[in-house]
């Protein structure tokens, strides 16, 4: 490891202790990332974007460590600093993914979402990846996944092109069942945005999760986004969950109404196919 000067003085104003080495770290598409090593030996990373949206990092440590608080809960890294342009945290030295750091995940996730919250939402606006997330809370789920949820991405994708009308339609009207498709349940603390690049398992047989879009909401979301693009050793995740917190009946019928958002998003991101996706998907509760 080398070390950048700029970055390096930037997190000692911040952290108040001496960065020795830095080093570039691959893998982020919003964000730039920096391995630093402290005087002290501990390793960190620090992310900054310039400029950020408002709030963007601010956001982030705040869902860390809305996420931290749930007692033998799943793992996050911890925030060393934050301001406008970055966040510093913890570093997490990764390892393979193993069927003991699997059933830890599940069972530590149970728990997370077991803490709750009054109602579904949160106190403040956040992000999801680059995009604005609403949290303004509603009374139902059902209320709060088509208004807070779907909609908004919904119509940037229908303004933008990314989705067609016809594929617009079947997403609205399945959107409309909600109430009828999933099971009313109390508020969920969420990561929000649990896809298994989020999702780091350690060289100590452990889990840490990473980049929230932290808010309560309905806990097979959490569950429906694991799935969706691929979590290694998924079936022992959701096995541990159960243990701790047995789902509602017909659960995996409905992970793909929950993969609704995601795709849409996505959607708006990438464009490709992902709003002709999420309407295949949407049909299925039409």
């Amino acid at each position: 490891m080398a070390r950048q000067p700029v970055v390096a003085q930037r997190a000692e104003h911040l952290l108040g202790a001496a960065v020795v080495a830095t080093a570039p770290v691959a893998g982020g598409d919003i964000s730039t990332a920096v391995k630093l090593r402290l005087s002290s030996g501990r390793s960190a990373l620090l992310k900054t974007l310039t400029p950020a949206p408002p709030h963007f990092f601010e956001r982030e440590a705040e869902g860390l460590r809305w996420l931290a608080e749930a007692a033998e809960g799943v793992a996050t890294p911890e925030v060393l600093a934050v301001a406008d342009d970055c966040l510093i945290i913890d570093w997490v030295e990764t390892g393979r993914p193993g069927t003991e750091a699997a059933g830890r995940f599940g069972r530590a996730l149970a728990r997370t979402h077991a803490v709750g919250a009054d109602s579904f939402g949160a106190a403040a606006d956040g992000y999801i990846g680059r995009l604005p997330l609403t949290n303004r809370p509603l009374p139902t789920w059902a209320e709060f996944w088509a208004e807070r949820r779907i909609a908004p991405y919904l119509k940037v994708a229908r303004d933008k092109g990314l989705i067609s009308p016809e594929d617009a339609d079947a997403v609205d009207r399945a959107v409309a069942r909600t109430a009828a498709v999933v099971p009313e349940e109390s508020p969920a603390r969420l990561h929000g945005d649990l896809w298994n690049g989020n999702v780091l398992w350690t060289n100590d047989e452990r889990v840490v999760v990473i980049d929230p879009a932290a808010y309560a909401g309905h806990r097979e979301v959490d569950l429906a986004m694991l799935a969706l693009f691929g979590l290694p050793q998924l079936p022992h995740v959701l096995a541990a969950y159960q243990e701790v917190a047995p789902l509602a009946d017909g659960w995996e019928d409905r992970v793909a109404f929950h993969q609704l958002f995601p795709l849409l998003v996505h959607a708006c991101l990438f464009g490709g196919q992902y709003g002709a996706r999420a309407a295949r998907l949407a049909a299925r509760y039409l």
